[in-house]
């Protein structure tokens, strides 16, 4: 679980990031996971694009996809996820 300095320092460096996922209509696939957990292993923080629906559902999708990967939801503002997971070693 992530402290709030910790999660400041990490918005701090998504900061420039583009997006890397992109979740569409169709919701999480395994495509999508797969992905995702690739961007993960390779990056440690991405950003993911979430074209679905209202704040609350666009908010339980990125929930949904870092707790899949075990990874952390560190900041949802829009349509924009920041995902956290330490570097694969």
């Amino acid at each position: 679980m992530l402290d709030s300095k910790q999660r400041k320092a990490l918005k701090a460096e998504a900061h420039h990031l583009k997006p890397v996922v992109r979740i569409g209509q169709g919701g999480i696939s395994d495509g999508v996971i797969k992905e995702t957990d690739l961007s993960l292993a390779h990056h440690g923080l991405i950003k993911v694009h979430i074209h679905n629906g209202d704040r609350a559902e666009r908010l339980a999708l990125a929930q949904q996809l870092a707790d899949k990967l075990s990874a952390e939801l560190v900041h949802s503002i829009g349509k924009v996820a920041i995902l956290y997971r330490p570097k694969d070693a």
